[in-house]
Parts: structure tokens; C-alpha cells; sequence
């Protein structure tokens, strides 16, 4: 029998980190180890992962979930595994989830997921699956071309060999979608969501109709930077990539003015940044360095912000035809 490890990445959660172990170890089919990727937490859980004979636990610095799931499940394919369960640290699997997804495997190699449902009601969906919206309208035990990861999402080392790791570089938000992309579109591996295989998850709670902080919202500068390097993944050429990431700039900036009631403005001009960024391969922004930025645009005035940022944009619309800005495109 092929073994099977839990891959788990967590961050300043020991409640719900203990929650999602316990899952694990309750499983019908358990798995043959479960690792915990510690993100540099700074509250009890390293003390807490200390006491757990039966875990192993890698402790790093705070690398995003790209850089947690990047480090598992490296470990993971060099320690021989065959299968590679993944999940962050905020759901839990249903007690036969991953009997449910190995009843599944198909024929040929593909990537297999949990069916994510709220952990509030159980029946709904968290993420748009197919046409169906709770768990109780699926007709089908598997819906193809359908996954969420990494909630539940089950590779196989094959998958790895051949597509390799996430991306470290994209720290989080979007990360899990380019690897995605990846597998299913450079990779062209077949993708299903297991609705039989359920893994329970906190509601979304990200909403482009939701007012956000302009000086707290660090998060933010990854979802737009990051976009760039989805559709990267997603689309045939670097020029389709552009297309479609102007398309996205495009649309997000109506939704600002739509739907955001507070800095309008100051939001519209902050996007110039992660775009000049993700234009010009630049991953060295960290959560602090961003919170320390949108503090210092926040205490300016929007006619400074402004030129500054038509100035980046400038730059970074020249960059393809800057042969030194090439070659280090080239390099990334």
C-alpha cells in the first residue's frame, strides 16, 4: 500500500491547529505521518507541537503559505511518501475523508480534493464548485475539473516530480492557484473534487464588496502582485498573461470605486505599486515592509502619492525595453 503523509501549515492558530491534528489522527484511514510546517508562531504552538510524540514538525520563519507548503511538501517527497494530503491549519477533515479520496483514485494520475464545506452550516459550499451550491444538490461523486487547494487536496509524488514545489517567492494569496495552474494546465494532470471526501473550512471571508483598511490591509499587495503570476500559470504566452492581468487591473480598480467607501483614491494609487512589482519579478516586499509603506502613503498627500506612483508605473511599462531590466526579468 502507498503511504500516505498530512502536509499542515500553520501560523499563530494552536486551537485550530489542534483541531485539524486531532482530525487527522481520527481518520478511518489514517495517514502514515502527519507533518506541521510551523511558521515561525509566536504563540504556543511550537511548545504544544514539543509534546506530540507522534507529529513530525519542521519550525521556520514566516514564509507565507507558500513557503510553509513549499518546505512540507519538499520534506514530504524526500522522505518517499507516496501521497501528499495538504491542508492549512484553519479546517479539518470529515473522519473519512481520505478513505474516500484514495476510493477514488483514478486510472491515471490526477489531483484529487476534499469537497470544502462550512464549517458553520456543514452543507455549504466555501468556494464556487460546479453549478452546485451545498453539498446535498451533488449528484456526482466526482466533479471534474474542480479544486480548491490546498484544503484537502491530495497529490500524488508524480505530481511532483514532474510539476515541482509552490512558489516561495508568493508568500500567500494566490500561490495555491498558480501551483494549481501548474499542474492542470503546464501539466496537464486531470483534477477532481471528491464530493464523498469532505473537509470543512471557515466561510470566505474576503469580499470585494467589503470596505478594507487602506494602512492594515498588507494582504492586499499579494493578491494583486500575485494575479500577474496566476495567470502566468494559466495562460499560453507571457503576452495572453499581460492581457489578462490588465484586464484584472482594470476590473479591480472599478470595483474600488464601486464598492470601497473609505480612501478611494489612496487605494487606486497603491495598486501602481504591486503591479510595478509583479511586472518586474520583484518579490522582496514582506508583510512589514508593506504595513511601514501604506503607513507612509497614508501620511502624504495624494498629489505626492500620485506622481510618485505614475513615476514607478512609467518605469516598470519601460522595463521590456530596458536591456538591463530584461535580462533580470530573464533571470527571475
Amino acid at each position: 500500500m502507498e503511504k500516505v503523509i498530512a502536509v499542515v501549515v500553520s501560523y499563530n492558530r494552536e486551537a485550530l491547529l489542534r483541531e485539524c491534528v486531532d482530525a487527522l489522527r481520527n481518520q478511518t484511514r489514517k495517514p502514515d505521518a502527519i507533518l506541521v510546517v510551523n511558521n515561525g508562531s509566536t504563540d504556543n504552538t511550537l511548545n504544544w507541537l514539543k509534546q506530540q510524540p507522534d507529529l513530525h514538525y519542521i519550525t521556520q520563519e514566516n514564509l507565507g503559505g507558500a513557503g510553509g507548503f513549499n518546505t512540507g511538501i519538499a520534506w514530504a517527497y524526500r522522505a518517499g511518501f507516496a501521497w501528499i494530503w495538504c491542508m492549512d491549519d484553519d479546517g479539518y477533515p470529515q473522519s473519512n475523508a481520505l478513505e474516500e479520496l484514495l476510493k477514488h483514485e483514478p486510472q491515471h494520475r490526477a489531483l484529487l480534493n476534499c469537497a470544502v464545506i462550512s464549517k458553520e452550516d456543514q452543507q455549504s459550499f466555501v468556494w464556487k464548485t460546479a453549478h452546485y451550491k451545498k453539498l446535498q444538490d451533488v449528484t456526482e461523486p466526482l466533479i471534474k475539473g474542480i479544486a480548491h487547494p490546498f484544503n484537502g487536496t491530495l497529490i500524488h509524488r508524480a505530481i511532483v516530480e514532474r510539476v515541482g514545489m509552490p512558489k516561495t517567492d508568493l508568500f500567500l494569496w494566490g500561490d495555491e492557484t498558480e501551483y494549481y495552474y501548474r499542474i492542470v494546465k503546464q501539466n496537464e494532470f486531470p483534477v477532481y473534487t471528491v464530493s464523498t471526501s469532505v473537509h470543512y473550512h471557515p466561510p470566505s471571508a474576503f469580499s470585494y464588496k467589503n470596505d478594507w483598511d487602506f494602512q492594515s490591509a498588507w494582504k492586499m499587495y499579494y493578491y494583486v502582485r500575485n494575479r500577474f503570476h496566476v495567470h502566468r500559470a494559466k495562460c499560453s504566452g507571457r503576452i495572453s498573461a499581460i492581457i489578462h492581468y490588465a484586464a484584472f487591473i482594470v476590473a479591480f480598480c472599478g470595483i474600488i470605486l464601486v464598492y470601497q467607501k473609505t480612501d478611494k483614491l489612496r487605494k487606486l494609487s497603491f495598486m501602481v505599486w504591486p503591479v510595478k512589482d509583479a511586472l518586474q519579478h520583484n518579490f522582496s516586499a514582506t508583510p512589514p515592509f508593506i504595513l511601514r509603506k501604506l503607513h507612509q502613503q497614508a501620511s502624504v498627500s495624494l498629489i505626492t502619492v500620485w506622481q510618485h506612483n505614475l513615476k514607478q508605473l512609467w518605469q516598470a511599462a519601460l522595463a521590456p525595453f530596458n536591456p538591463a531590466a530584461k535580462a533580470k526579468t530573464a533571470n527571475a
